[in-house]
């Protein structure tokens, strides 16, 4: 009955069903006015105070817990946005001085006992919404600089053959490569590295880009499946 009611307030053409949803909708989004001053007071109140409890839980929570689940040296580093996401037996390795978003996806492949190992130099920018699928080994050397929605696939997750798909069975070795991205290379915002491609040094990845084969070393690589479009003076 109820929503029978609803329905004749949204597609009658009666002037009473008409007055009826205009004041419905009123009283289900009322508007407060804005107090000149308070209400700018309190918005600062706000930030500052969102500022200094994000501040206390970055600090005393999510960077401790963080470090006490990787190895290396892993000195200086700071971790914004909450604490990586860690799935599976992975094997993390830190240098110093990195920054990490907290938005981010460490996944690691299970099989045959062994454990996929993430690399990650000194002075690396790990940025929002990175996610790495580690099938063996994926390394980032010193000062890479990866944007927002990168994914590093070392794995797919799933066999090729649609038969052992439907059947949950794992993806084939053939399938499952490193990715090694050398010093100094930028990756973009929205780039997909498939297993097996290495990044040269100093090398660009245009945003949005599929690399599927290596990049060499100071060129700019854009596109699908990503190609050199120029060479960078040394």
């Amino acid at each position: 009955m109820i929503l029978n009611f609803k329905m004749w307030l949204k597609n009658s053409d009666s002037s009473l069903a008409k007055s009826l949803f205009k004041i419905a909708k009123t009283i289900r989004n009322p508007q407060m006015f804005v107090i000149p001053g308070l209400h700018f007071a309190i918005y600062k109140l706000h930030n500052f105070l969102i500022t200094v409890v994000s501040e206390l839980m970055r600090i005393f929570y999510f960077t401790p817990l963080f470090k006490s689940q990787i190895k290396g040296s892993k000195q200086g580093l700071f971790l914004y946005s909450g604490m990586p996401q860690l799935l599976g037996n992975i094997e993390i390795s830190c240098g110093n001085n990195n920054r990490i978003s907290g938005i981010s996806t460490f996944c690691a492949r299970g099989s045959d006992g062994m454990t996929p190992k993430l690399i990650i130099g000194n002075n690396v920018d790990i940025g929002w919404q990175n996610a790495f699928s580690v099938g063996r080994l994926i390394v980032l050397e010193d000062d890479v600089r990866l944007a927002g929605r990168v994914f590093l696939a070392g794995f797919p997750g799933h066999p090729i053959d649609c038969d052992k798909r439907a059947a949950g069975l794992p993806d084939d070795e053939s399938q499952v490569g490193d990715i090694v991205i050398k010093q100094g290379a930028w990756i973009g915002t929205g780039v997909t590295i498939l297993a097996g491609v290495t990044i040269g040094r100093g090398a660009i990845i245009g945003a949005g880009s599929v690399v599927t084969k290596d990049v060499p070393a100071m060129t700019i690589a854009a596109g699908n499946p990503a190609k050199v479009v120029k060479n960078i003076e040394g």
